[in-house]
């Protein structure tokens, strides 16, 4: 297993992924285009675990910047996904580790992320790589999915 920085041609797998995790289908052409606007700025850190060809887990990183104490920015941390079939192999903790060693480089003080409270293995993971439950995380949908 190889992590690397995401690529383009990774899209249609990762398209997949989601499928897999949310049960939705992706817009492949919006995905593409969005993926390559975000992948020019510096704060959106994409990240693959590759077996060969094959697209096993993602993860995605937006350093924020920040204006309180020594405004050190901070990493927020989404779509952590494994395939179901590669899971429990080191993949996840792999892909969060680069992720941090990469984030540490920027000075980054804290990462941030917020997994649903009924994802007990999600919160095992999380709580085993270092992250403590200390602070309650809210979401709010603007816009319902399609």
């Amino acid at each position: 297993m190889q992590i690397r920085d995401m690529i383009v041609e990774d899209i249609p797998q990762l398209a997949e992924l989601y499928r897999q995790f949310w049960g939705d289908a992706s817009d492949l052409a919006k995905m593409k285009t969005t993926f390559l606007e975000l992948q020019k700025r510096n704060s959106h850190l994409f990240l693959s675990a590759v077996e060969g060809d094959e697209l096993i887990g993602t993860i995605m990183g937006i350093v924020c910047e920040e204006l309180y104490g020594e405004c050190r920015p901070f990493l927020l941390i989404e779509n952590l996904i494994v395939d179901k079939k590669h899971r429990r192999k080191g993949a996840a903790r792999k892909l969060l580790a680069e992720l941090e060693c990469l984030v540490r480089q920027r000075n980054c003080w804290q990462m941030i992320l917020v997994t649903e409270a009924d994802r007990e293995d999600a919160c095992a993971f999380y709580k085993a790589n270092g992250f403590q439950l200390n602070n309650a995380g809210f979401k709010k949908k603007l816009h319902p999915a399609k």
